[in-house]
């Protein structure tokens, strides 16, 4: 394995994430000329970010395509990021893309002009060209899995790594879960009675398969163990049996 620090960021990159999404979502909603549609499992993304659906030609999507006025973008698309372990505001992010439609062998081809990333922190507008060079998380098409394993076989280790957050995040905390992961960390979400709050767990390195990701998790799980003992919060949280 080489060595990935050099220029390596703790967190995906904006058109990163955005890729990631569409590479692990499985259904998107597409708005084309007043038209309307929910696919399933009909959209593959190609390595320079074009996005082709598998529609009828026949349908009222693949007419309505190519009606838009001359000028404005033919189609919307948009595809929504979910996370796989069941909590509170589970829609992590949404990413549309507009443009226009043309076809490849039989298939609608949607070449974005514009891309909006919406997360919890706010709405960023990417730039086509960033968008297309960008490539997915490596991980994303094994996350959904990965975390249900974690948060459904493992929930001692999502416990014990408690112990890497700052106290004061964990204030109240009633129940915490395995939110999101990708090559450069794992994310928490921390519950309350009334409100949430996500925390980052980085890796040392960036990992490019599960492999890896499962030598990073056992690092932070040693560097869990050898930290001082179990935030009080938590302590309290399963002395009273609210764990």
């Amino acid at each position: 394995m080489g060595d990935h620090t050099q220029g390596w960021a703790a967190a995906p990159g904006a058109a990163e994430r955005a890729r990631s999404v569409l590479a692990a979502a499985w259904s998107c909603t597409v708005t084309a000329e007043g038209t309307r549609e929910e696919l399933v499992g009909a959209h593959t993304v190609t390595d320079d970010g074009r996005i082709l659906l598998d529609v009828p030609e026949d349908g009222a999507l693949h007419a309505a395509a190519f009606c838009a006025p001359r000028g404005e973008p033919s189609a919307v698309l948009e595809f929504a990021d979910v996370a796989p372990v069941p909590v509170r505001e589970r829609v992590r992010a949404r990413v549309w893309l507009a443009g226009w439609f043309s076809t490849e062998d039989g298939r609608l081809a949607l070449r974005p002009t514009r891309v909006v990333l919406r997360r919890p922190s706010g709405a960023l507008l990417l730039g086509p060209d960033d968008f297309a060079a960008a490539a997915p998380d490596p991980l994303a098409g094994a996350e959904a899995r990965l975390l249900t394993h974690l948060a459904d076989c493992h929930a001692d280790a999502v416990d014990r790594l408690t112990r890497l957050v700052d106290p004061a995040s964990l204030q109240g905390a009633v129940r915490v879960r395995p939110l999101a992961v990708d090559r450069h960390g794992l994310t928490l979400r921390i519950e309350r009675a009334r409100t949430d709050g996500d925390v980052r767990l980085p890796f040392h390195a960036p990992a490019d398969d599960v492999a890896q990701l499962t030598e990073r998790m056992h690092v932070l799980l040693s560097q869990a163990a050898s930290a001082a003992t179990c935030p009080r919060p938590l302590q309290r949280q399963r002395a009273d049996g609210d764990g």
